[in-house]
């Protein structure tokens, strides 16, 4: 039976190639479709499995009113929780970014990417493994550093490295012991230092929010009652102590400020899903990112479902004959069922091989696009791959093969298949699902296009293509803020430098302070400090509308001057706020400038309300300078950027490397994100265009081949070719109108919903339907009239002979 049922299998794809060919390829490319989208799912799920304390280990949050979640924590809530919680193991404090310096060892220097700072008590939450030493005498004290295997093959070559000195940040450090990062997780490390606990000690008694926070909870179920008492912590120390000094009651001062600081815990294995700021340093936050891609890969997999369903009910016409004599002769409804999925089996079997092939010569080109090294391989892959196949044999087999298997023998026998409407409603409502489904991929990819346009475009309130941001490292035995005016001093003589400024943020960067001011006795508000240098907001080309900038000849603007922007001015109840004091920082500061409003951290957020100072104003603030910025002339670039490598070598630093972006490419990494998901919807809906172009090619043409004896008795009483090419094409387009209608819904509310992640986003237009529904209507006409202009050719004779 089996070998049977291969040979009439291998027979009607020997007689239907184009047809089979089709089937089979649809299904490959909705299987790779797929496959992509699963291969990205398993990696970014994969972090943190390995973690043996991943059950126990949470990450602190904290709002601080209006849903504003920081990821940032004081120094203080740590110690605290510790002396009045026990259900608490232990805590970590780190920096939540690596930092990229240079390690030297004997005068060998390399550039290491990741060096991450933490506690002493790191590797009891990440325990890596071990090469040489172990995680209790890693970090035991402050002049302690932990090297990757990479690092130390870097430095050391494969000689044993532990209690070598190596030396980074001019500081001398011994090595105490080499780990191995064998799977992916939140925190990467080339590099582990204690550096943090200098600043702890400094900040122990402050509650500003600089670090990252881990807790080890004995029991997850206590997660509930140590987020009541981190609440307490926060309430009993800011809350009730700030209502105190200000005389007030404190629900007078929740009245006043809004609510204290609420906490919550976000588990290690959710962490790196958070659709929040990510906690930790390696990038993270993807969950939408990943449902997006998950959601419509299904989607095209089940409309190259679709697709085979519908060829394979339209395509039983021609086997209708074979399934009467199969009966006659005695075969079951349950065999011909079994036949028709075994068939689909096979096809499916074929399809998942060539996706794979797929998968396998497009990988590269789609780790360079998500920038990741994913791989065809792990048990995980496989056993999700079989299930997919199963379902997909399912899905596809069994819905046209109990259609068959109720075909009446003495029916088809006789002919008059061919009259029955069976089948007939059902290949029409997959092929309007599939106009439905296109006409959302088009509409989606139309809109998604004029969003990152859109954002390409706008006028951001600045202008950085000439300015350079260049990464400046302090020195330990200098100022910064000093060798910053040797700099500008002798730079300025380069030719083709126009400016050199500097300022304490880095537009598009995460990099930022804030602190609250008030207005009189009005309520505080927060607002955002842009530290700089006279020259830097006309470096920007940041216009001022009223008042004066910062000025040298002013020797006020270094003490007690400050520039608000629009929407700062906006929490001021004055109608002229010149001339105006605020108080900030425990002083008073008045008010010289407003200047235009610009986005700094990209078009997800509102633009903040900003303060914008002498770099040297705030006690401290001048030594963290770590940008400077150079505007060039753009005749003289090729020429001028050169000679600004040379001057930085050869006087400025020369053990780090000299580091520049040009302001506004530093920025456009912002957007890049949806940059990629603009490109990932252009190149779906490409697939989903594709596979409903095959769909409606072989309905069309299995339609037309059943009417080619009516279109010769047509022809025959004088039919003309345009009202027969009307009459075949008309319900073609009747099914591409209701698909398209079925579609707009679904592209309305949900492109509405992925708009929502924009501050600044489009309306959603009407062209994008409209040419949607262009695009659709002459992809059906197209392909509908030459089939149907083939069929008017048909030899009229050889179809009327036996009548």
């Amino acid at each position: 039976m089996l070998k049977n049922w291969i040979n009439i299998f291998i027979y009607h794809i020997k007689n239907n190639k184009l047809f089979s060919i089709l089937n089979i390829l649809g299904l490959s490319i909705g299987m790779a479709t797929l496959i992509f989208a699963i291969l990205f799912w398993n990696d970014e799920h994969s972090y943190d499995k390995w973690n043996p304390e991943k059950g126990k280990i949470y990450s602190v949050l904290n709002n601080i009113g209006n849903n504003n979640i920081w990821t940032s924590n004081p120094a203080t809530n740590g110690p605290l929780l510790t002396s009045v919680s026990s259900d608490l193991e232990s805590y970590c404090y780190f920096y939540g970014d690596y930092a990229r310096d240079i390690i030297s060892y004997n005068g060998k220097k390399e550039m290491i990417n990741k060096i991450f700072t933490a506690q002493g008590n790191f590797f009891s939450f990440f325990p890596f493994q071990f090469i040489y030493g172990n995680a209790k005498t890693a970090l035991q004290d402050r002049n302690s550093i932990a090297l990757s295997v990479e690092t130390a093959e870097r430095l050391f070559g494969n000689v044993n490295p532990l209690e070598k000195l190596v030396k980074y940040e001019n500081q001398i450090f011994t090595v105490r012991a080499v780990y191995k990062i064998s799977e992916k997780s939140s925190v990467m490390p080339e590099a582990v230092t204690t550096i943090i606990e200098d600043d702890l000690k400094r900040t122990k008694d402050q509650w500003t929010y600089h670090y990252g926070l881990i807790l080890k909870i004995k029991n997850p179920k206590a997660v509930p009652r140590v987020v009541k008492t981190l609440d307490q912590i926060f309430f009993d120390n800011c809350t009730k102590v700030y209502a105190k000094q200000e005389g007030l009651t404190v629900a007078e001062f929740v009245k006043k400020y809004g609510d204290p600081v609420k906490s919550s815990l976000l588990p290690l294995p959710e962490a790196r899903l958070y659709k929040g700021n990510f906690p930790f340093p390696e990038e993270g936050g993807k969950l939408q990112y990943i449902l997006v891609l998950m959601g419509l890969s299904i989607l095209i997999l089940l409309l190259s479902i679709v697709n085979y369903v519908n060829l394979a009910t339209a395509n039983a016409i021609k086997r209708a004959k074979e399934i009467g004599v199969r009966k006659i002769t005695g075969a079951t409804k349950g065999q011909i069922v079994a036949q028709f999925i075994f068939e689909t089996a096979i096809t499916t079997i074929f399809s998942v091989l060539l996706a794979l092939v797929i998968v396998e010569v497009s990988l590269p080109i789609y780790n360079s696009f998500l920038d990741k090294d994913l791989v065809l391989i792990g048990s995980q892959f496989y056993i999700q791959l079989i299930l997919i196949t199963l379902l997909v044999i399912i899905f596809s087999g069994v819905l046209p093969a109990v259609y068959v298997s109720n075909f009446e023998a003495l029916k088809v026998l006789k002919g008059n298949f061919s009259r029955s409407k069976r089948g007939i409603w059902l290949r029409n409502g997959m092929l309007v699902l599939q106009f439905a489904v296109a006409a959302f991929f088009i509409i989606g990819s139309f809109i998604v296009y004029k969003q990152v346009n859109f954002m390409a475009e706008k006028d951001l309130g600045f202008k950085g293509s000439q300015v350079l941001d260049i990464a400046f490292k302090p020195k330990a035995d200098k100022s910064q803020y000093e060798r910053y005016k040797l700099i500008k001093q002798e730079a300025s003589k380069i030719k083709g430098v126009e400016a050199v400024s500097t300022a304490l943020f880095s537009m598009g960067s995460l990099e930022n302070s804030w602190s609250t001011a008030s207005y009189k006795d009005n309520t505080p508000f927060m607002i955002q400090e842009m530290g700089m240098d006279f020259e830097m907001l006309d470096m920007l080309d940041v216009k001022l509308l009223k008042g004066r900038k910062l000025d040298t000849r002013f020797s006020s603007d270094t003490i007690s001057s400050v520039l608000l922007n629009e929407n700062a001015v906006k929490l001021i109840p004055e109608k002229d706020v010149l001339n105006k004091t605020l108080s900030w920082r425990d002083q008073k500061v008045k008010i010289v400038g407003i200047v235009n409003d610009f986005n700094y951290f990209g078009m997800e957020s509102q633009i903040a309300p900003m303060m914008f100072f002498y770099v040297t104003k705030i006690n401290g603030v001048k030594d963290d300078i770590r940008h400077i910025f150079i505007k060039i002339s753009p005749d003289n670039m090729r020429e001028t950027i050169p000679a600004i490598n040379k001057f930085w070598v050869q006087k400025v630093d020369s053990e780090y490397p000299f580091e520049y972006n040009f302001v506004d490419k530093n920025y456009a990494k912002t957007y890049k994100r949806y940059e990629d998901q603009r490109d990932l919807f252009a190149l779906l809906n490409i697939i989903v265009i594709l596979i409903a172009v095959f769909g409606l090619f072989s309905l069309a043409s299995f339609s037309m081949e059943r009417k080619l004896r009516e279109i010769a008795i047509r022809k025959t009483l004088g039919a003309d070719t345009d009202v027969l090419l009307k009459e075949l094409s008309k319900q073609y387009v009747v099914f591409c109108i209701i698909g398209f209608l079925i579609g707009i819904a679904p592209a309305y509310f949900l492109l509405g919903k992925w708009l929502e992640n924009f501050a600044f986003r489009i309306d959603i237009p009407l062209l994008p339907f409209f040419l949607a529904f262009i695009s659709l209507l002459f992809l059906t006409l197209t392909i509908v009239l030459a089939k149907a202009y083939q069929a008017t050719k048909v030899d009229v004779l050889k179809y009327l002979k036996y009548e």
